[in-house]
């Protein structure tokens, strides 16, 4: 596994994975959310042809999608990867587009787990935005881990907090995402994305259920049997 210290940079640690580690062999996996610009922002300066994986699930806010076509041309990115779910799965499972509403877990599966998976094959790692200050099981975050999937999943900001995030944003002079001056601090699918309630940045999401996160970071539920 990719050996990094501590207090090495977010800069230093795409560096050395993208370059050095796992060159080819990795792919950045990005929301194109409230956040996800700084990453972007990273990659662009190091390899613009570093594969990007987003996951359209087909439930996402129209803002979303038009904030990645705009990142996209801004930061010159040149391998972006807009994956859907498949249309066998959702014809089985999620006929009415209502899953959402009686299984929350499954409909993740079918619409972000299963199409990544699939879109990761022949990867060795990927890296992620995930931050410990977005807190629940993000807490005890480290830079590099081996993901549930079996691919070690890089976190270069994982100790970042919100300070070091608008700092980079102003110095670099960003687009933010359309939401954000709405008050929405964590994206996901529109039908399971509230206002932050308070708390963390992430109170808005599956807001009022046991859930916190999507599953693409969690151990998988077998997609054989949703063919």
């Amino acid at each position: 596994m990719l050996e990094i210290v501590e207090s090495a940079s977010a800069e230093s640690v795409l560096a050395q994975a993208v370059g050095e580690q796992f060159t080819g062999k990795i792919a950045l996996v990005s929301s194109f959310g409230t956040e996800s610009a700084i990453m972007l922002h990273m990659i662009s300066e190091i390899d613009r042809t570093v594969p990007v994986i987003f996951l359209d699930t087909g439930k996402l806010f129209p803002e979303t999608l038009a904030y990645r076509d705009r990142l996209v041309a801004y930061l010159g990115l040149t391998d972006v990867r807009s994956v859907r779910p498949s249309g066998a799965q959702l014809a089985a499972w999620d006929p009415d587009g209502r899953l959402w509403e009686k299984d929350a877990d499954l409909c993740c599966a079918i619409r972000k787990t299963n199409p990544l998976d699939a879109a990761l094959e022949g990867f060795e790692a990927w890296i992620t935005g995930r931050k410990r200050a977005q807190g629940g099981a993000r807490s005890q975050l480290n830079l590099v881990e081996t993901g549930p999937d079996g691919r070690t999943t890089v976190n270069p900001l994982a100790h970042w907090d919100d300070a070091m995030i608008e700092a980079y944003f102003q110095r670099h002079d960003l687009p933010r995402h359309p939401l954000q001056a709405q008050g929405y601090t964590s994206l996901g699918c529109a039908t399971c994305t509230a206002l932050p309630l308070g708390g963390d940045k992430r109170s808005g999401r599956w807001a009022g259920r046991d859930k916190t996160e999507c599953g693409i970071h969690l151990p998988r539920r077998a997609a054989a049997s949703m063919a």
